[in-house]
């Protein structure tokens, strides 16, 4: 992460990498550190949305669809992580610390600008993602205190709205802390939160299976009024899917934590299959007992349909890890957009007070603490902005499809692709050439199904 704060300040990549060799940091990771860290960064919200995925492609498309999603991971995670280390003609072979890092290095300033985009949109859209779903977990609790209660759930607590400004005020709190370093106590705690609530899914999931007495769902998946309703939940199935797999945006900057010998990218692709190996499992279990549990009835998260449990309180409490997670979770993915903003902006304005002065506060009662006003009104701003566009289009299947089919095929293919083309010096039309080329064809048809499909989805909930 630091390295695409220090980029985004307009210094030569050059310079900064000459800085990074200088002071050296010491790398003790291995292929477990490597595989802690991947598995915490996969595994979040997204999983929860898996059976709903499977309710639409059905008992056979749902399961294979997964694993196909993992297998494109993994072939995506091999690719990129031989480009962790490249030829450069002034430094010669040395490291890349980031994924714009090493997109700059095979493909150049250009490029690294545009794929920026594509890196700063995942986190925007991340954060809306992370409004609207903790949204729904608070709802869930309310409505499973008021069923429990004999209350009618339309008079019970806030509606969805005021649940989001509710978030949004807590992480306008929260964005005012000064950098990612001083968030890793959230993180850890949002790490261990996110593995709550999916263990809880699967055994309530398991728990209404068994009192059922069989196994709800069909090869075909829940029935629609006509095929091109189909065809639209499936591409927001897919892109749902897709989302659950944020993975390559993350893995050079845990590669660069790897110790050598053995070589990192070696180390990285023992990790990689290991992780991939750990989360597809796991999301086929959590997956498949939700379909299996709810059949046509699956909910698109899964959490909210044991609201009527008798086991409540268990409910409650997932819901409670999911809102403590995200709460953490939109920090994760907020503070390294806040650093390129406002390094951008001090590095365009050195002389203006407002930008880079710093003002130390004292309250009774209360630790020191540095106000800059151009954090207070950047972040400010930016999560009301994530919290009004989440007001405005709360819909979280459809917002997962669109996040993944804005981002999925750049980050995850098409850069990893056309970096690997550029090391390897791979001769055009050779084997290797055509199926590079066609790994990324279908990467992109893919990306643009889910992305249309999902926009259809958000048009159709809001026409409704």
């Amino acid at each position: 992460m630091q390295d695409r704060e220090g980029s985004a300040t307009g210094s030569s990549p050059l310079l900064e990498t000459q800085y990074a060799n200088a002071h050296h940091v010491e790398r003790t990771g291995t292929v477990w550190t490597a595989v802690a860290h991947i598995v915490t960064g996969v595994i979040g919200s997204g999983v929860l949305s898996l059976a709903w995925s499977i309710a639409q492609l059905g008992w056979i498309g749902g399961p294979l669809t997964i694993i196909f999603f993992a297998c494109i991971t993994l072939l995506s995670s091999f690719l990129l992580s031989n480009t962790y280390r490249g030829p450069d003609p002034e430094l010669g072979p040395h490291r890349s610390s980031s994924y714009l890092d090493a997109v700059n290095l095979h493909k150049g300033e250009g490029n690294s600008r545009f794929c920026g985009i594509f890196v700063n949109v995942s986190l925007y859209g991340f954060g809306i993602a992370y409004v609207i779903t903790a949204a729904i977990s608070m709802r869930a609790i309310q409505i499973s205190n008021c069923s429990h209660g004999k209350e009618d759930e339309g008079k019970c607590g806030f509606d969805g709205a005021y649940l989001m400004l509710i978030f949004g005020a807590i992480q306008v709190v929260l964005s005012q802390t000064p950098n990612f370093h001083n968030i890793q106590w959230l993180s850890i705690v949002a790490a261990i939160t996110s593995f709550f609530y999916a263990f809880i899914g699967m055994w309530l999931s398991a728990g209404k299976i068994t009192e059922n007495g069989h196994a709800e769902g069909t090869i075909s998946g829940i029935p629609t009024s006509s095929g091109v309703d189909k065809v639209w939940l499936v591409a927001q199935a897919l892109g749902d899917i897709a989302f659950s797999y944020p993975f390559s945006v993350i893995l050079i900057e845990i590669q660069d934590t790897l110790r050598s010998p053995p070589p990192e990218h070696q180390t990285m692709k023992r990790a990689s299959t290991i992780s991939v190996i750990i989360t597809t499992f796991f999301y086929l279990c959590c997956g498949c007992l939700g379909y299996a549990a709810f059949g046509n009835e699956t909910p698109g998260n899964l959490l909210t349909g044991f609201t009527s449990n008798a086991q409540h309180w268990l409910v409650d409490f997932a819901n409670a890890c999911i809102v403590i997670h995200l709460v953490g979770a939109y920090q994760v993915y907020s503070q390294p957009l806040f650093a390129n903003v406002e390094n951008w902006l001090r590095f365009k304005f050195p002389d203006s007070e407002f930008v880079n002065h710093v003002y130390l506060l004292k309250l009774p009662l209360l630790p020191a603490f540095q106000l800059s006003f151009l954090r207070l009104s950047f972040r400010t701003a930016y999560v009301a902005s994530t919290t009004v566009i989440a007001m405005l289009f709360p819909y979280f299947n459809q917002i997962l499809g669109v996040l993944a089919g804005i981002i999925y095929y750049p980050l995850s293919i098409y850069f990893p692709v056309e970096m690997y083309l550029s090391l390897s010096n791979i001769e055009p039309w050779s084997s290797k050439w055509i199926m590079l080329r066609g790994f990324s064809t279908v990467g992109f048809v893919v990306g643009l199904f889910t992305l249309v499909g999902s926009i259809e989805g958000i048009v159709s909930a809001k026409l409704k």
